[in-house]
């Protein structure tokens, strides 16, 4: 049997610090040290960028022990726009985190500078029980789902 464990999600930022910042103060997220400082010519060879250069953090999420999985915050020196992402984008869609208070968790995300993509809605899911939740928008405009089922 090979073994696969989930290790992290990666989000690329142009301030690693503020981004991390937002997901410490709004969901509890954990630093995990050291900083990452990273260069050299293995990393060229890894992302097929010349010289390339990373520096960011690992997150340790909230709701599991240890120190994975996490939330990976990098930023590269030279960064390339994207648009802003829609929940129906083909690939990469969110994250998810499950609440207490899906109302309470919107109004700290808000106050941190994050935003709602649509408004916080209830429903009964069969066979699933009673969901509440509502897609918003960290301060890069990443799309999170925030979510408590019944």
């Amino acid at each position: 049997m090979i073994m696969i464990q989930y290790v992290h999600t990666n989000i690329i930022t142009d301030d690693w610090r503020k981004l991390a910042d937002f997901y410490i103060q709004v969901f509890g997220c954990k630093p995990l040290y050291p900083e990452r400082d990273l260069r050299g010519d293995w990393l060229d060879q890894a992302t097929n960028i010349r010289d390339a250069h990373l520096s960011g953090i690992h997150l340790a999420l909230p709701g599991y022990d240890g120190r994975l999985p996490t939330l990976e915050i990098f930023q590269y020196d030279g960064n390339i726009s994207n648009g802003l992402t829609e929940t129906n984008r083909k690939g990469f869609g969110h994250i998810a985190f499950k609440v207490d208070d899906v109302q309470d968790i919107l109004n700290l995300l808000l106050a941190h500078g994050g935003s709602a993509v649509g408004k916080l809605v209830e429903t009964d899911v069969p066979g699933a029980g009673h969901l509440t939740f509502i897609y918003a928008r960290d301060i890069d405009g990443n799309i999170i789902e925030l979510q408590n089922w019944k």
